[in-house]
């Protein structure tokens, strides 16, 4: 069952600025920062708020390590921007297999690892009315 939006997954060019921006207008700070070497993206992951089942709410900004990663090809396509949206789920493997089962697109066979540990997988755009659509188990309280 989804148990809230995760976050709002947002492609940059240049992450150091990006996270200035918002931390200068919004307050917004880095809660955690990586290199995911098999997505080929450096990410900030900035907290908004905490939620009562124990999960938080985030934006992810996305800067791509190589132009083949699926990031660098969406910013060369459609350049800065919303680039998906996460939903936070007690059971990513259990989920993905319900929206299967209802005839939506899971792009992995199984679930990878995402930020902070957690396991993702993703749910087809062309399924999700446009929407590029993560589906995220949270390693951990955060």
């Amino acid at each position: 069952m989804l148990t809230r939006i995760d976050h709002i997954g947002i492609a940059c060019f240049d992450l150091d600025r990006t996270v200035e921006f918002y931390r200068a207008t919004y307050g917004f700070e880095v809660y955690h920062s990586e290199v995911n070497e098999e997505q080929g993206v450096r990410e900030a992951m900035l907290r908004i708020n905490g939620t009562s089942d124990g999960g938080a709410s985030y934006l992810q900004l996305l800067e791509p390590t190589r132009e083949d990663s699926a990031v660098g090809k969406w910013l060369a396509k459609n350049g800065e921007g919303v680039h998906h949206i996460a939903f936070g789920t007690e059971d990513v493997d259990q989920d993905a297999a319900a929206v299967r089962d209802k005839g939506v697109r899971v792009l992995y066979d199984e679930p990878r690892t995402g930020s902070m540990g957690s396991r993702i997988t993703f749910l087809h755009p062309k399924d999700c009315h446009g929407v590029l659509t993560e589906l995220v188990t949270s390693r951990a309280e955060h």
